[in-house]
């Protein structure tokens, strides 16, 4: 057996059609179809089954996939590994990022990054809090930008930079003729927040407790796009960061009010597995955004 059929088979596995997986390998269906054959003859037992018109795996090939898989991801980081030693200036950067960071703050620093280091590329995943200390402890990303800090003993955050947030009103809603208002003022009003699980929603919970009340949640979301979808309709209020996209736009159904009585800000960081050596690239990277946001 090769890599590359153990790639397609990889494939295959995962949902992909032997014709689509053969035109990724650069081969025909058909040569595809025998190679996958010689491989379960090499492994004595089948491990695709066909069902209906799509290939599924066998108990056998189950058991198997999980062991290519990670042949597959030992070889790419080996890989990885000899390409950082011959290019230090180049490589890959695996950085995951909370959803709101990705219309600005990633962006910029990505930009300034590839201004000193043009041949670096970047693989990007966006997710909550949760998902993101997840990247960092399976090895899908060497870096993430996530609100406070995980509190992880394997992992290492820094401090970035203060985000402040605001508090979403409907445009119709009686205090948006308002620039600043006391978290206090709006103790009676419907909040829409994160589910639990989201630092969002953690942020949110103990500024109304700050504030001295406990917010009444209407209605629950996933992201922050929807959070302001929601105020939008007039189904309530919601703290939400403070971002360029939102602040710049004049024609809006939301208006965004400062917070004047407790700290409406969050803490943006950058974090790594304490374990495991940053590849060089992403060291670099990592050194970018915290000089990038000194003193912020």
């Amino acid at each position: 057996m090769d890599l590359q059929v153990l790639r397609s088979f990889q494939a295959v596995a995962e949902g992909t059609t032997v014709t689509d997986a053969a035109a990724d390998a650069g081969i025909t269906q058909p040569a595809l179809s025998r190679a996958l054959a010689r491989l379960e003859d090499e492994v004595g037992a089948e491990l695709l089954q066909r069902v209906g018109r799509v290939l599924r795996l066998t108990p056998a090939g189950r058991v198997f996939k999980e062991h290519v898989d990670g042949v597959l991801d030992h070889y790419d980081r080996g890989r990885r590994a000899v390409s950082e030693i011959v290019h230090p200036d180049s490589g890959v950067v695996s950085l995951a990022f909370l959803h709101t960071l990705g219309t600005w703050l990633v962006p910029r620093l990505v930009t300034g990054f590839r201004r000193t280091f043009p041949q670096a590329q970047f693989e990007l995943h966006q997710d909550g809090e949760l998902g993101l200390t997840r990247h960092l402890l399976e090895a899908t990303a060497d870096l993430v930008i996530t609100s406070s800090d995980p509190g992880h003993p394997f992992i290492t955050w820094r401090r970035l930079l203060e985000e402040p947030l605001l508090l979403a009103v409907p445009s119709r809603h009686r205090l948006a003729r308002r620039r600043r208002i006391r978290l206090a003022e709006a103790a009676d009003e419907r909040f829409i927040l994160l589910k639990r699980g989201y630092g969002l929603r953690d942020v949110t919970a103990e500024l109304c407790r700050e504030a001295g009340f406990t917010p009444v949640v209407a209605f629950e979301g996933e992201e922050v796009q929807t959070l302001r979808g929601l105020v939008a309709a007039g189904l309530g209020v919601s703290l939400i960061p403070s971002s360029p996209d939102i602040t710049a736009a004049t024609e809006s159904p939301v208006r965004y009010l400062e917070i004047t009585d407790v700290r409406g800000a969050r803490d943006i960081g950058i974090a790594w597995l304490s374990s495991r050596a940053v590849p060089p690239i992403a060291r670099s990277f990592r050194d970018h955004a915290l000089r990038s946001s000194a003193g912020r």
